[in-house]
């Protein structure tokens, strides 16, 4: 498999824990975290996290896998999991970086009914001055916006506009600069098809074996790709997907939390405390209940 024991793996660029909330989406300016860093990120890679990135004004020398360009005003930048990328920006560089979990990807895919190639590979886009380029910018307007509050609404007005600049992407791939065209070994098939395959039976407690028989390799084979993909094994990243739903749950829903364990495949609600709390370090209740005020709405 190409790569991983050099280059970090994070959730976010810095960060090796969970996200802080249930969000399926993180978005935040470019200075946020480049200032940090004397506007420099080093070549790193994220699992399960898709990204966008948007200059809206200054320059960037980008680095997609082995290869670098320079990025200009009025490009978006699309880096799908496990690809190496880094920035070095203008200290005027303005825009934000918007990062997408592959459950989200994955259900507006679905509701386009197309598999959306155009998230495949890192690619460069050019918004022009005209109606289609307006049409971009007034979606990714809209998500950093609608991110920042807590307004009615909130979730299906992002994922409505996120639906819109992914079917502008892909009307738009033609036009686009390719960053990297990606050679795919067949463990990184066999990793990807595993992801694919969490996200759909997540819910179900199946085993690791019972993924690895379905993709047509061993339980020791899976572990290995996925160790050497993202430092974890096929049974940490199953119980990470796992926990991702029931913090949504937990946030989102009314549901009780024993009716959150049925959902999510345990059939015993103490055994889902124990399981939730051996990862989170709280209760699903103190968890619910301390997540509540950093959701709460816009006075």
């Amino acid at each position: 498999m190409r790569v991983t024991t050099e280059v970090p793996v994070y959730k976010l660029y810095g960060e090796r824990d969970q996200w802080p909330t249930p969000d399926l989406l993180h978005c935040e300016t470019i200075a946020a975290r480049s200032k940090l860093h004397n506007w420099q990120i080093r070549p790193h890679q994220h699992h399960g996290l898709f990204q966008l990135l948007y200059l809206q004004a200054g320059s960037a020398r980008i680095r997609l896998d082995e290869r670098y360009r320079k990025m200009g005003a009025g490009q978006l930048l699309t880096v799908p999991q496990m690809c190496i990328h880094g920035f070095e920006f203008d200290r005027d560089a303005e825009g934000y970086v918007m990062t997408l979990a592959y459950p989200l990807i994955s259900k507006i895919s679905r509701g386009l009914g197309e598999g959306l190639p155009v998230l495949a590979g890192p690619q460069v886009y050019s918004l022009d001055d005209g109606e289609d380029g307006a049409l971009a910018r007034m979606a990714l307007d809209t998500i950093t916006r609608e991110y920042r509050r807590m307004a009615p609404h909130r979730e299906s007005l992002i994922e409505s506009m996120l639906s819109t600049v992914l079917i502008w992407l892909h009307r738009n791939a033609a036009q686009s600069v390719q960053g990297l065209p990606q050679g795919v070994s067949r463990g990184e098939e066999h990793f990807g098809h595993f992801c694919r395959l969490i996200e759909d039976g997540y819910a179900q407690q199946r085993s690791v074996a019972d993924y690895a028989r379905q993709i047509g390799i061993t339980a020791a084979h899976l572990n290995v790709l996925c160790r050497q993909a993202v430092g974890q094994s096929a049974l940490d990243l199953i119980h990470e997907r796992v926990l991702l739903e029931a913090k949504r749950s937990l946030v989102y829903t009314s549901m009780t939390i024993s009716v959150v364990s049925y959902t999510l495949g345990f059939s015993d609600p103490a055994y889902f405390t124990r399981f939730f709390k051996r990862r989170t370090g709280l209760s699903p209740r103190n968890f619910r209940f301390q997540a509540k005020p950093v959701l709460e709405p816009e006075a």
